[in-house]
């Protein structure tokens, strides 16, 4: 009988199947279910830095107009400030207490997070809660052409020192894939003591109606094909750190799961599958891993984790290889 149970950031999974950080994972209710179709861990919907900041601006700039109120007193900004803060900061604490107290899987709370800002301080809260983890899902726009890409990466490093000196839970760092040198941020990251990197987020992205003239969003779920990318470095990377990698998006079967762990992952987070189909297709995608295990004779998922990464594939360049030219020259 295959075990399936794997370590990812330090925790015990009964398996390799993480639901990421989405409205899949906002409510108790919802945490329930998946626990129920087998899940080895979730990581809770996102708490925005972004987003909390702009409700306590608001909030600030409306008690500012209402002078007659509030000139005389300014600790009563402050006093906003905070309670805008602490309110959203509660509610999310409330999630994590509620959710360990339902289920026994690992649950990895996740913060968005645009700077180094105060809101670090959140992540102590978030431990005392009792999250098992931590996820920063960190972006900083490059559309600052002031910036070079050194001010930028420092941001990531300047994040995670701070969050990783405050809490003494496992912390991993959700990167995208646009870095100069990705290679050396992933490095670096585990340089400056976090505990895993999750390979990639996936963002909101632009598009436009040509019909009726007007900027739109494209369509916020993956395709199976998205899974190239993170495939790639997590094949690469495998050898190349010691700390865990998660892979991300484009992860809709359990063809894809096998493919990530036999690059390197430890885990695979799935969310985009799960809206499409329910979360019925995590114990589809269990069955089938449990199956290809049986055939292929594999007691434990670590007999056959990073057998083709980069470092053990026979062809060690088809990771690298990107222009078409070289390998696709015969092909007519």
């Amino acid at each position: 009988m295959p075990d399936l149970s794997t370590k990812y950031l330090g925790l015990t999974l009964r398996n390799p199947i993480v639901v990421g950080s989405s409205g899949l994972t906002d409510s108790v209710e919802k945490i329930v279910e998946l626990d129920k179709n087998g899940v080895g861990a979730v990581v809770l919907k996102s708490l925005f830095e972004e987003q909390i900041m702009l409700e306590a601006d608001h909030s600030l700039k409306k008690a500012q107009e209402d002078g007659m109120i509030y000139s005389e007193y300014s600790e009563t900004l402050d006093y906003i400030d905070v309670h805008v803060k602490e309110k959203e900061l509660g509610n999310y604490i409330q999630l994590i207490s509620e959710a360990k107290n339902k289920v026994s899987i690992p649950i990895i709370a996740s913060i968005n997070a645009i700077s180094d800002m105060e809101w670090t301080s959140f992540a102590k809260q978030i431990e005392d809660a009792g999250a098992d983890a931590l996820e920063l899902n960190i972006f900083v726009m490059p559309f600052n052409m002031d910036n070079d890409c050194d001010t930028n990466e420092k941001m990531y490093y300047n994040i995670v020192r701070k969050v990783k000196s405050i809490i003494s839970i496992p912390v991993a760092v959700k990167l995208s894939p646009y870095f100069a040198n990705l290679g050396k941020v992933i490095a670096r990251i585990e340089e400056t003591g976090a505990n895993g990197v999750v390979l990639f987020n996936r963002f909101s992205n632009p598009d436009i109606d040509i019909d009726n003239e007007r900027t739109t969003v494209a369509d916020i779920y993956s395709l199976p094909t998205d899974i190239a990318t993170s495939l790639r470095w997590i094949a690469i990377m495998a050898k190349h750190v010691k700390f865990d990698l998660a892979a991300s998006t484009g992860i809709h079967d359990g063809a894809a799961v096998i493919k990530q762990l036999l690059a390197g992952a430890k885990v695979t987070q799935v969310t985009s599958a799960i809206y499409k189909k329910g979360p019925e297709i995590i114990v589809e995608m269990l069955s089938f891993v449990h199956d290809w295990m049986e055939q292929k004779g594999y007691n434990y998922v670590d007999q056959f984790r990073g057998k083709l990464s980069q470092a053990e594939t026979s062809d060690i360049n088809v990771y690298e290889r990107i222009q078409f030219m070289k390998y696709f020259s015969d092909y007519k």
